[in-house]
């Protein structure tokens, strides 16, 4: 018994080993296919029997019997009855004349913008690729998914940090934390994508080098609970823990604590800092966002928030700054919430709301279009593309069975990972091609008398 239950075990490891390919069956290909419905009022059904059956038989009796004149009174009596049709099914009347709404004057210009205008870009409805995910933690409040700079995905599963290279597709292990310490319970890369920060059930973070799977450092003592949350902005660590502070860690420094900031009453589960480095967004599950600016805190010992935010009704973890308007802040409340809110972070006045109707768990800016993707909970799990500022809904994507908790932006700003309590991982070419491939590279100028011979 003892060596079934061993070979049980270990086909169950083999069927979910971390950051495998999974395959799903495809859709039967003859599903929603468009029928043609052909246009009945163009058609006369009683010629169209007697072309099928009396025709054929007229046809096929002046082949044996005809004379001159028996075909000449037949074309007759065709054309007398109107029977010399040439078809039997109408596939469409002939088009109406264009009315001309605008002056002729105006049919240039608007034909110029018709060719100005791109056709609408098209988006995969499923995933590129789906990823095992075992024993990955169902935990709205934690952050367990990174993509670096240097195209590498760092996925929390249990105790262990994997790193999925996306170029290569190969997986390694990057540590394993002690049972005592762990779980994992949040992770961000550096900006060097090199080095990648691990927080801890226990109130620590381990600093790690990836290229030489070595551990650095580890940062404890400022924080008294789990670290559910991190952001680097530059050589700054930023923390944030269930105890409620965010901490600011300069990683370069034996005593790396440079400043505390204190506001939230509960646990900080959404922590981003914006493009310029000058502010930050923190979440919390007290409903509240802040937002902290660095020249205010260095010099301010209170380290007081520049602008606190109550209008959502449920935690904050969604959190996302504009990649194209630096002062434009977008947040998503958890499942009592449902609302994607845009806020003026110089102001703090709230720009928009938007009732997805779900858990929002996650947001990101396309790199290259005015578009906010953001992943949702129950009941439909999906992720939803919208356009910005309009938010209309320009794709729904669905094939997690659980609340997708986690998403990571590829550095090319193309592909989006999201993981969910499904235990999958699953990858989406949902923001287009990037405005590299778009635009052809400029020439490079020639340098000013570059066919003259250089004097030595």
């Amino acid at each position: 018994m003892d060596a079934g239950m061993t070979t049980s075990s270990h086909l169950k490891a083999q069927a979910r080993c971390p950051l495998q390919e999974h395959f799903l069956p495809r859709k039967n290909s003859k599903e929603n296919l468009d029928r043609f419905i052909p246009n009945r009022s163009a058609m006369d059904f009683d010629y169209a029997h007697f072309a099928l059956t009396e025709g054929r038989k007229g046809k096929d009796q002046t082949a044996v019997v005809s004379s001159p004149s028996r075909e000449a009174y037949r074309k007759q009596l065709a054309e007398t009855m109107n029977l010399n049709h040439t078809r039997i099914l109408a596939f469409r009347n002939k088009p109406q004349a264009p009315v001309e709404l605008f002056p002729s004057e105006h049919s240039a210009s608007l034909h110029q913008q018709a060719k100005s205008l791109q056709p609408r870009r098209y988006i995969p409805q499923t995933s590129e690729r789906t990823l095992d995910a075992p024993d990955i933690v169902d935990d709205f409040y934690l952050n367990l998914l990174d993509w670096g700079s240097a195209n590498v995905l760092a996925i929390a599963l249990g105790h262990t940090v994997y790193l999925w290279d996306a170029s290569s597709g190969s997986t390694s292990e990057l540590v394993t934390i002690e049972e005592e310490k762990g779980p994992v319970t949040s992770i961000n890369w550096a900006p060097d994508g090199r080095h990648v920060a691990v927080g801890l059930n226990n109130s620590e973070v381990q600093l790690w080098d990836s290229a030489s799977n070595r551990q650095l450092r580890t940062l404890k003592g400022g924080h008294q609970s789990r670290v559910g949350s991190l952001a680097w902005n530059n050589h700054i660590l930023t923390t944030g823990g269930m105890d409620g502070q965010i901490i600011n860690n300069d990683v370069r420094i034996r005593s790396p604590i440079v400043e505390t900031y204190r506001g939230h009453t509960q646990e900080v589960c959404g922590l981003k800092w914006s493009g310029s480095g000058q502010q930050l967004a923190s979440g919390g599950n007290d409903n509240v966002v802040h937002i902290w600016d660095r020249s205010v805190a260095s010099s301010n010992s209170t380290t007081q928030w520049l602008h606190r935010l109550e209008e959502h009704t449920s935690a904050v973890k969604a959190l996302a700054w504009c990649p194209f308007q630096a002062n434009l802040l977008a947040t998503g409340g958890g499942g009592g919430d449902r609302t994607i809110k845009f806020w003026n972070t110089h102001t703090g006045a709230c720009l928009n709301s938007v009732d997805t109707g779900s858990q929002v768990c996650s947001l990101l800016w396309s790199k290259n279009e005015r578009e906010l993707l953001s992943s949702h909970g129950f009941t439909q799990n999906q992720l939803t593309l919208w356009k910005y500022p309009s938010m209309v809904k320009m794709a729904e994507l669905t094939g997690h069975t659980s609340r997708v908790l986690y998403m990571a932006q590829s550095p090319d700003g193309c592909t989006v990972a999201s993981a969910a309590g499904d235990e999958t991982l699953r990858f989406w070419n949902v923001f287009g091609v990037p405005e590299t491939a778009k635009k052809p590279a400029p020439k490079a100028a020639s340098e000013p008398f570059s066919n003259v011979n250089r004097i030595r």
